[in-house]
Formats: structure tokens, C-alpha cells, sequence
């Protein structure tokens, strides 16, 4: 049977990656983390086919042109983009595949998946603005001006929340994992 295709979306230092973390060790759920391809630099600790598939701007753009990417956004002069056929393996395969992306790309995959009853779409919030704010300055791994276009960005992002079938706040990472997970369960029980 093919897998679910989930979103998981939300402004940018909100938790994704802690909720994905959280997520993927639970068994049950059978999911399988879509892996995107971005043109930015590694941050501390992560590793080129496990957090990302670290690209060139030719080989990204190479990838945008032979049309093999299921989304694609740029911003903070970086690309995302995930990739089609790595997807599309995955859940013949049976698994029910993540996608951690921003909110430009999660539209285009909605759009394009709005009527596959296999497809879910979860917006993680943060509690408030200021604990948003608080957790992007808390990795210290960027200037001050890219923290001020992440902030910008969010407060655009967080008024999309509506358009998601599914809002989730993180107040701490393991509560809106277990909701997530119940959220994807209840899917998968349809």
C-alpha cells in the first residue's frame, strides 16, 4: 500500500527539526524522512544525505531545469528543494514520508497534492513571537542580519497557518510530536 505524504511547515527556528527527530523514532508511524536538497552550508553537525543533500547553486538549478523536484523556494540567498523521485520511492515502498519544509514550498506541494487522501499538512507554531525570537538567537549560528530576514519572514509565514489541515503549537518538542503523531495516526486508521 503507498505511504502517506506529510507536510510539516512552520517559520523558521520553531522546532522542525527537534519534532522530525522525536517523530522518526516512533516505529509505529512507519515514516521516512524526505531528505531536501539545499545550496546552503553545513551548520555544526550536520551531515551531507542525513539532514540535507548539500548542493552547488549549478547542480540545484541543473535539478529545477530537468523538473525533479516536487517544490523548490529560495530565500536568505539559499535554495531548498525537494526531490521527486526520492519521494515518490519512498512511498511505493510503503513508507509514509515527511517533508520538513518552509511554507512557500509546503503550498506548492499542497496545491499539487490537495485531493490525494494519502496527503497531510501539519503547521508547527511556536508559543509566541518572542519564544520564536528567543529560539532562532539561541543557536548562534548566524548574523544579525540574517536573523532579522528569518524574523521578517516568520511573522508573513505565521499568518498561513490557516491553510494547513492541522495547527500544532511547540510549547516543548516531545508534547507536539505526540501530537503529531496522533494527528498521522488517525490517518493512517482511516
Amino acid at each position: 500500500m503507498k505511504g502517506l505524504l506529510i507536510v510539516l511547515s512552520g517559520p523558521s527556528g520553531v522546532g522542525k527539526g527537534t519534532v522530525r527527530e522525536i517523530l522518526m523514532k516512533d516505529e509505529s508511524l512507519n515514516l521516512a524522512y524526505s531528505i531536501s536538497m539545499t545550496t546552503r552550508k553545513p551548520r555544526v553537525g550536520e551531515v551531507d544525505g542525513r539532514d540535507y543533500f548539500f548542493v552547488s547553486q549549478e547542480e540545484f538549478d541543473k535539478a529545477l531545469k530537468n523538473k525533479e523536484l516536487l517544490e523548490h523556494a529560495c530565500f536568505v540567498n539559499n535554495c531548498y528543494g525537494t526531490p521527486k523521485n526520492y519521494v515518490e520511492k519512498l512511498r511505493n515502498e510503503g513508507k509514509n514520508v515527511l517533508l520538513e519544509i518552509e511554507t512557500h514550498g509546503a503550498f506548492s506541494v499542497m496545491e499539487k497534492e490537495k485531493d490525494d487522501p494519502l496527503f497531510l499538512s501539519i503547521f508547527l507554531l511556536p508559543p509566541s513571537f518572542e519564544e520564536l525570537e528567543k529560539r532562532i538567537r539561541g543557536r548562534r549560528t548566524e548574523e544579525e542580519s540574517i536573523v532579522q530576514e528569518r524574523l521578517a519572514k516568520a511573522k508573513v509565514e505565521l499568518k498561513l497557518q490557516d491553510n494547513y489541515q492541522h495547527k500544532v503549537v511547540d510549547i516543548t518538542p516531545e508534547q507536539a510530536a505526540n501530537e503529531i503523531a496522533d494527528i498521522i495516526n488517525k490517518k493512517i486508521n482511516l
